[in-house]
């Protein structure tokens, strides 16, 4: 009795604690009850979850009591980082991973910017060579300083950048995924925050009404998305191809006679070696290389300083940007065709924000700001003023500049930390899958976690070989460093455009800052980013046309998986089980209940899924408890453990059916064997029972001297499990006049008033050990994974283009990606699959 008592007291401390009001976002006709209540007849007044359309309000609230979410009250406090009270030594530490992994890309830029750049704008001029390179400086404070670091890096998902993680932010505070698997329950995860209102949040409001209630609206956002992460993944193969050649072809400089075939084939060779050994992980090559790449950045200040004090100190003219005018002028349609040249010095930018799940925020930004911008200026200007007095050696600009006693250290420095180079967009291209895939918009891989102590360092098998193979194609048919240049910018420009919108969404829905600012953002960023489009588009026909290809391809796959799985989804929906047949099936589903728990996995969120029938009319027999589990994938980097499990009854208490929502976020790491599954599921289900009998036992205690006609008028509510709620709190006060459940075993649960209360608990307590004791022998008797495999074929009067989508592309997306139980290691005795197949 006393552990009894502590329970209770737990309890109830459960419910004072989270009794503090919050301001939430409520749709004006939102409930907390499933389709499977209505289907069972208990209709109430606001029971319209289906209403996708209406009218939102903010209303501050305190918790909202459900059986289904009881237990996402039990962490009110959000999560703490990964990288929070860190000693100084291991700040070091991560300062040299920071390096090894985000800095890259964008440190390897003075490698290969000015020789591209002024081969197609040469040289006329001391004129040209200040203005080229004024050009280069405000590029770099305008797009990686201003825009990324000081901007951009503010828009990150707890932690989370990248494509996916903007449009998972927007998916959190508006419905315009595609996916219609949204649960209002979801928005009380503890790591999932709204806005509190602010005098800009009527302009939100309406923003996010309207992108809400457009179709259009959100596939265009979709499309956004989706068209990033393929520049994103293009990025990831001609960063490694660009990175490489440009540091493997200083062997011209230092060696007079090699050819440009023996360059290739040592960059080649130098390609496979680098992505043989991602599968080590971001923690352990990261602070390999976080050195290395530091040493490189200060050989760029020194050699920097070394050219401006030897050559030419005029150089630092090119501040005054007027330059940039003078050198469009004396070149006209050249200097434009040099923007594409002159983009390459901001590569890296988008790494630097994609790559985010890996560091802290704070680390990125004042790395960047005290020791990586300031060493690429010093590079920048010292190659320049090494150009005034050598017009004609821009074609190996950087290698030429070196000091000669020098040359063979730096050369070496300069191939570790191209290779350094082409891992920062690797690691981002891993990230931007895992979100995709975590958010349904690319098909499931293999995911290896690279570390036990941080999470989201990841690597994917297929991935990075199906890199390394685009990368060799690239690298050998187009070994012209100055075409492959183009590619780059064609793969980098997009996907900065694709942010510079999502991020101005942002800012008017999520930061609701004032609309000048952010009109100014999108005209000066998205005006820039275009005229450097127009600039790599117009180059397009030299061979660069491979990676645009390339990117197409892969928004094609991630467009055909999403549609496809959004059409899965809604035929699933449609043709789920009904209450009535449940009904008359009886508490024995019409066949025979074995003693076992069986785990029935499907993507509903709600109602029994069709699969469920096929399974009772194709096997002999059905286990004694069901669990209907759904891998739900919600739109936060992070579920807490404690919330990780949603629950609530089916069906009457005796058909001891379940529904259980799984919720992972997509930064989540699951590593978990299918023991451990189970043990936590099973844990959550009976903590569910007790709270469920908790509050019937309550709320029988408070209501004893009332009837039961006058329940629902005196502020209860009679769930249709028989758990018994308070209309005090807030949100379930509109509920009126709810009938009582009209199963016989629903009404054997029922919170009676006569009696007196001893006698009630005693009841309540004597079913709520029955019932825990009956799942425990069942989970003694063996847990079974009941797997649906349900396909979808497009019906024989569909067009040509959705047949050819779904029965083929699709379909052989789907035979030929990971099954989601792949993550539970579930041995094949445990397995029982069933087939089924959807005309959409």
């Amino acid at each position: 009795m006393a552990e009894e008592g502590s329970e209770r007291e737990n309890g109830g401390l459960v419910a004072m604690d989270s009794m503090e009001s919050r301001w939430v976002f409520q749709d004006e006709d939102e409930t907390e009850m499933e389709d499977d209540d209505e289907d069972l007849g208990l209709r109430t007044a606001l029971d319209s979850e289906d209403d996708e359309n209406g009218e939102q309000r903010l209303i501050r609230t305190g918790p909202r009591i459900d059986s289904f979410d009881v237990e996402a009250l039990e962490i009110p406090g959000a999560q703490r980082n990964d990288y929070e009270d860190f000693s100084l030594g291991r700040r070091i530490i991560l300062a040299f991973q920071t390096l090894g992994v985000v800095f890259g890309d964008v440190g390897t830029s003075p490698l290969y910017t000015f020789g591209v750049m002024f081969s197609k704008a040469p040289i006329k001029g001391d004129e040209d060579i200040i203005g080229g390179l004024s050009l280069v400086l405000y590029t770099l404070i305008l797009i990686p300083l201003i825009k990324y670091v000081l901007v951009v890096l503010w828009a990150n998902d707890d932690g989370e950048g990248g494509t996916f993680a903007l449009y998972s932010l927007i998916c959190r505070h508006a419905k315009v995924s595609l996916l219609p698997n949204q649960l209002p329950s979801d928005a009380r995860i503890s790591s999932f925050r709204l806005k509190v209102p602010s005098p800009e949040l009527e302009r939100s409001l309406k923003i996010k009404e309207r992108l809400e209630t457009s179709l259009t609206l959100k596939k265009l956002l979709l499309m956004l998305v989706l068209a990033g992460t393929a520049m994103v993944i293009a990025d990831g193969v001609v960063t490694p191809a660009m990175s490489v050649m440009s540091a493997v072809g200083g062997l011209k400089v230092g060696i007079s006679g090699i050819k440009q075939d023996e360059v290739v084939m040592i960059a080649v060779a130098f390609l496979i070696i680098l992505f043989s050994v991602q599968k080590f992980g971001t923690s352990k090559v990261g602070l390999a290389v976080g050195p290395a790449l530091f040493i490189w950045f200060c050989s760029l200040a020194g050699i920097g300083i070394y050219n401006l004090v030897k050559y030419d100190s005029r150089v630092l003219m090119a501040f005054n940007p007027v330059h940039i005018y003078y050198f469009f002028k004396r070149n006209s349609t050249k200097a434009w065709y040099a923007l594409g040249g002159c983009l390459l010095c901001a590569t890296g930018s988008e790494a630097m924000f994609a790559d985010l799940c890996y560091f802290p925020v704070r680390s990125v930004q004042l790395t960047f700001v005290f020791l990586v911008l300031p060493c690429l200026l010093l590079g920048y200007l010292g190659q320049a003023a090494y150009l005034m007095e050598n017009h004609d050696q821009y074609g190996q600009l950087f290698f030429s500049s070196i000091p000669s006693g020098a040359f063979w250290p730096v050369f070496l420095i300069a191939n570790i930390a191209a290779l350094i180079a082409s891992r920062a967009m690797t690691t981002a291209t891993f990230s931007c899958v895992k979100q995709s895939t975590a958010l349904g918009c690319f098909p499931r891989l293999k995911i290896i976690h690279t570390s036990r102590k941080f999470m989201g360092q990841i690597y994917i098998p297929v991935i990075n070989w199906f890199l390394l193979v685009v990368c060799l194609v690239l690298v050998i048919f187009i070994s012209n460093v100055n075409e492959i240049g183009n590619a780059y910018g064609i793969a980098e420009i997009g996907v900065m455009m694709m942010t510079t919108i999502l991020v101005t969404i942002v800012m008017l829905l999520i930061w609701q800052i004032n609309i000048l600012i952010v009109l100014s953002f999108l005209v000066v960023f998205l005006g820039v980013e275009l005229t450097f489009f127009s600039s790599v588009l117009w180059s397009v026909g030299d061979g660069s046309w491979i990676i645009l290809v390339f990117a197409i391809v892969m928004f094609f796959i991630m467009f055909i998986w999403n549609y496809g799985s959004k059409l899965k989804y809604e035929t699933e929906v449609k043709q789920k089980l009904s209450m009535d047949l449940m009904r008359e099936l009886g508490c024995n589903l019409g066949t025979i209940r074995a003693p076992g728990i069986g785990l029935l996995y499907n993507e509903l969120v709600k109602g029994i899924p069709a699969i469920f029938g096929h399974f009772l009319t194709t096997l002999p027999a059905i286990h004694s408890m069901i669990i209907f589990v759904c891998i739900k994938y919600v739109p936060v980097p992070v579920v807490p453990q404690s919330e990780r499990f949603l629950f609530r009854r089916v069906c009457p208490k005796s058909y001891h059916i379940f529904r259980c929502i799984a919720r992972y976020g997509y930064k989540d790491v699951r590593k978990e064997n299918h023991q451990t599954f189970e043990q936590l599921l099973i844990e959550s289900l009976e903590k569910f029972i007790r709270r469920e009998a908790q509050e019937r036992s309550l709320e029988s205690d408070g209501d004893g001297d009332t009837d039961s006609e006058d329940e629902s008028s005196s502020g209860v509510l009679i769930a249709p499990n028989g758990s018994v709620y308070s209309l005090g709190v807030p949100l379930l006060a509109e509920y009126k006049g709810t009938r009582g459940p009209i199963t016989e075993a629903s009404t054997s649960e029922e919170v009676r008033p006569e009696p007196p209360s001893d006698p009630t608990v005693s009841d309540t307590e004597h079913s709520l050990e029955r019932e825990l004791s009956f799942i425990r022998k069942a989970k003694e008797s063996g847990v079974v994974y009941l797997l649906g495999h349900g396909d979808i074929r497009a019906k024989k009067n569909s067009w040509f283009i959705k047949k050819l989508m779904i029965n083929y592309f699709y379909a052989f997306l789907r035979k030929n990606c990971r099954r989601g139980i792949a993550n539970l290691s579930v041995p094949h005795s445990h397995l029982m699959q069933v087939g089924m197949t959807y005309m959409v």
